[in-house]
């Protein structure tokens, strides 16, 4: 068992292996608990055994619908993160004040508020997807900090279809290209490959703001005298 290996679940979920990737999408978006699912690696494997001929090498694996997936996938990220939304504005604080246990973090959230703080609403939310850990805190943090619902379904639904879709098209590239024998070593390399391309504008963003802060006049330590009634 390894709740982070996607080949694992898609060989327990067997011929409802489609609806389970949708079920584990909104799960990994939309509860808390969820952050553990694995989303990139969930999407890319998907992708991958859409192929009928790489579904063969899962006993009792029935290929993926690739047109589910594109459809399916987006829908179900995009509800779980207004889900996720919903929550934080309703319950607001309260919903992060328990102490650390094995399934929860403070330091996520912490994760998370900080990088809706540094990258502002909307590109937090869109970057947010390609993070794993923070783009299942993101979405109550946003609800918590006042974003916007109808703001927050814009940036969540562009982020969602970016994530899913680029995820399974990759998978499904790599399903008809590969050797289906040998197909677990491309998995987690098409993964990083996406994540180190998503982290690149994070990357960009970071060395403008350092370039600006250093650019910015450096206050001289001058006070002008405050007028008084004497003047």
């Amino acid at each position: 068992m390894n709740l982070l290996d996607p080949t694992w679940w898609l060989s327990i979920l067997g011929a409802f292996a489609t609806i389970g990737v949708l079920a584990i999408i909104f799960a990994e978006t939309g509860l808390l608990l969820g952050f553990f699912l694995p989303g990139d690696s969930l999407l890319v494997a998907a992708g991958i055994f859409s192929s009928a001929e790489v579904a063969k090498g899962i006993p009792g694996l029935e290929p993926l619908s690739l047109p589910v997936l594109l459809i399916g996938t987006p829908l179900c990220a995009i509800a779980g993160a207004q889900l996720g939304h919903l929550l934080g504005a309703r319950y607001g604080r309260r919903l992060f004040d328990k102490p650390d246990s094995r399934l929860f973090k403070r330091e996520h959230v912490l994760q998370a508020e900080e990088f809706f703080g540094k990258f502002g609403e909307a590109r937090a939310v869109v970057l947010a997807r390609f993070v794993p850990i923070v783009r299942t805190f993101m979405n109550p943090v946003a609800g918590v900090l006042g974003m916007r619902p109808k703001r927050f379904l814009t940036w969540n639904a562009v982020g969602a279809v970016l994530w899913t879709e680029s995820m399974i098209l990759l998978g499904n590239v790599l399903g008809h290209q590969v050797d289906p024998k040998e197909i677990d070593r491309y998995i987690l390399p098409g993964v990083f490959l996406i994540v180190l391309i998503s982290v690149i504008p994070i990357v960009v963003e970071v060395v403008k703001k350092r370039r600006a802060a250093k650019a910015a006049p450096v206050p001289t330590g001058r006070h002008h005298r405050v007028p008084t009634d004497a003047d």
